[in-house]
């Protein structure tokens, strides 16, 4: 399903060992009408990517952010990100 939609958010980092970045979008639960998992493809700061929100249990899902498009993207954790979501896969 081919979707347009974009945000932005800050990069957070789990505080456990080994805890790997994310970002949190508070919209998330009402734009996919799901508090489960919500496969998806897009861009963050331009550079591509697929990956999968996860729901927190709060109402909003987060997305995780590999370290290799972090380094592309030239950011770390605490500074802004733009996210494009350009597609929910539904496998």
């Amino acid at each position: 399903m081919v979707i347009k939609k974009t945000f932005t958010a800050k990069l957070q980092k789990s505080p456990q060992k080994g805890g790997w970045a994310y970002v949190v979008w508070p919209g998330s639960v009402k734009f996919f009408g799901t508090r489960g998992l919500v496969k998806v493809r897009g861009k963050i700061n331009g550079h591509p990517f697929r990956s999968s929100f996860m729901a927190l249990g709060n109402g909003t899902h987060k997305l995780p952010v590999k370290a290799e498009i972090q380094q592309a993207i030239g950011k770390k954790t605490g500074q802004t990100v733009k996210v494009l979501l350009e597609e929910r896969i539904k496998r």
